[in-house]
């Protein structure tokens, strides 16, 4: 039976209100492991994932598994990954899945269903989507977050070198691929209050004024902050006034102060401080 939560944007927003708009990658790939002392196998994967919890549960609105990493170690990682959400569901963090599936049909009608519907333990708050299958490939994830009040973040413009060709390529009808998701986005949430639960992942390190997101009445999700050389200060520049609807994501900025809890901790208040600044929090 599938349960109908409040709808994402709402939970989303009032989230943001009362722990502020960072989200804290949780990214257990080997380098981390290995400075952590821990061992590559599920029990360190597991050791690693509740000590990001433990630092940052209660701290921050959402946290971002990247599924990858926890997939690698098979039916034991994706148990790993159930727990973090649940444990998440006991802190009242929001959890995003970092999963960028991106498929037609049935098929993404099953991705939709393994990570959105209260059928499936793995069920998260909302996940990220490949759209270039073409936007309206991602209908049934659309359809089913809509459902199940969660919520999807659409590949615009991501960071990554290698996107570049693609994504600021121009359309027939004179705007960039990324662009165009963006817009498509927008139509999904067109009349929704607060905001709409299809939101896009623009990288932080985007050039200013690359998009025009005015009309997405929606979250961005900017992942970058930190090691991959976006700045607090520079979110402003890059987003000017749809700062209020940005989630600016981090991972190894903060979880290099590990595993001493109290440290990871510490390097969150500071960089939720840092942002309450730049956002008038």
């Amino acid at each position: 039976m599938t349960v109908v939560h409040a709808a994402f944007g709402q939970r989303l927003a009032e989230a943001v209100h009362a722990r502020g708009p960072l989200c804290v990658g949780i990214d257990p790939h080997p380098a981390l492991l290995h400075a952590w002392g821990l061992e590559e196998t599920p029990a360190g994967l597991e050791r690693f994932a509740m000590t990001v919890l433990e630092a940052v549960g209660e701290e921050v609105a959402v946290v971002k598994p990247q599924s990858a990493f926890f997939e690698t170690y098979g039916s034991r990682g994706l148990a790993v990954l159930e727990r973090v959400v649940a444990e998440c569901a006991q802190t009242g963090t929001l959890v995003v899945h970092d999963v960028k599936r991106g498929d037609i049909g049935s098929t993404m009608t099953a991705y939709a269903t393994a990570y959105l519907d209260d059928s499936s333990p793995l069920a998260a708050d909302a996940i990220t989507v490949s759209p270039y299958l073409g936007y309206g490939s991602l209908a049934p994830a659309l359809g089913i977050a809509a459902q199940t009040g969660r919520g999807v973040f659409v590949l615009a413009r991501t960071s990554n070198p290698e996107a570049v060709g693609l994504q600021r390529s121009v359309t027939s009808e004179g705007k960039t691929v990324a662009q165009s998701i963006v817009d498509a986005a927008a139509e999904s949430n067109a009349g929704a209050e607060p905001m709409g639960h299809v939101g896009v992942v623009t990288g932080a390190t985007v050039r200013p004024g690359e998009l025009d997101l005015t009309a997405l009445n929606g979250p961005v999700l900017a992942p970058g902050l930190g090691a991959q050389g976006a700045t607090v200060q520079g979110l402003r520049s890059v987003f000017g006034g749809m700062l209020p609807n940005v989630l600016p994501a981090a991972a190894r900025e903060l979880l290099r102060h590990g595993p001493d809890v109290a440290e990871i901790r510490a390097a969150t208040r500071r960089m939720r401080a840092d942002l309450s600044g730049v956002f008038g929090q």
